[in-house]
């Protein structure tokens, strides 16, 4: 089954967008957070991904009243991520109220300490966000808010959190995040094949609700939905009946 989850990238308590990962790029939204989560909560959604875009730079929580608002208001299951630094970060956020911690840069520099976190809180609690882009032939990924690239590659780390239990794994192309030129796919399928076992969430670039039938149709756990939803492209009801329709025929 393919979940469309809604996302909120948070700055400044701001719901905002980058493009391709750069902070001098950004897209403001004239939404404030927890209506904007309540709303996607009427139109059915389940989950909500929020990210701290100023805590993914800064190593510090800077929006956590809005993630803890969002999650206290109880109508939706929340992952959230940006900042997590050390296991107090990590337990900073379950006591906000969110059911999914989302590590990024750590899950490159550090995967042994992230993979002692899996076994302590449990794989449904931990989401490794490996954001990737193709350079010089290779996956690299890079980290700090995107700004500088870690040593080791997604091929080396995929099939190691697997083997270390690893279940939920968020994968985005930062060439397509916040672009809405289409998710890569071929990434996607590249993923699928070094780690079977993993639940994977698709992430950058889907701009249609045929962008959403294809991941669908390739098996993807989840599909993140940012821009496309925050300009109107489609609706979050149409990506509902449309991953569903594409998953009967699976």
């Amino acid at each position: 089954m393919t979940l469309p989850i809604p996302a909120i990238d948070l700055r400044k308590g701001q719901v905002v967008r980058l493009f391709k990962g750069d902070y001098a790029q950004q897209t403001t939204f004239a939404f404030e957070p927890e209506a904007l989560a309540a709303r996607y909560a009427d139109e059915g959604a389940s989950w909500l991904h929020v990210v701290d875009l100023d805590g993914a730079r800064s190593g510090r929580f800077e929006n956590l009243a809005v993630i803890a608002g969002i999650a206290s208001a109880g109508r939706l299951r929340v992952q959230a991520g940006g900042g997590i630094r050390d296991e107090d970060g990590v337990r900073r956020l379950f006591e906000a109220g969110v059911e999914r911690v989302v590590v990024g840069s750590l899950a490159s520099r550090d995967p042994e300490t992230v993979a002692t976190w899996i076994a302590r809180y449990g794989a449904e609690r931990i989401v490794l966000a490996l954001d990737t882009r193709f350079r010089d032939g290779l996956w690299k990924l890079p980290s700090a808010g995107w700004t500088a690239d870690e040593a080791r590659t997604l091929d080396e780390l995929l099939p190691w959190y697997e083997a270390a239990g690893a279940r939920h794994l968020l994968c985005t192309d930062i060439d397509r995040d916040g672009t809405m030129t289409g998710p890569n796919t071929a990434l996607y399928r590249h993923v699928a094949a070094l780690a079977p076992t993993l639940r994977v969430q698709a992430s950058g670039g889907v701009s249609s609700l045929g962008d959403v039938e294809g991941l669908a149709l390739q098996g993807v756990a989840g599909i993140i939905l940012g821009r496309a939803l925050l300009e109107g492209a489609f609706g979050l009801r149409d990506a509902f009946a449309v991953a569903a329709k594409a998953d009967a025929t699976c």
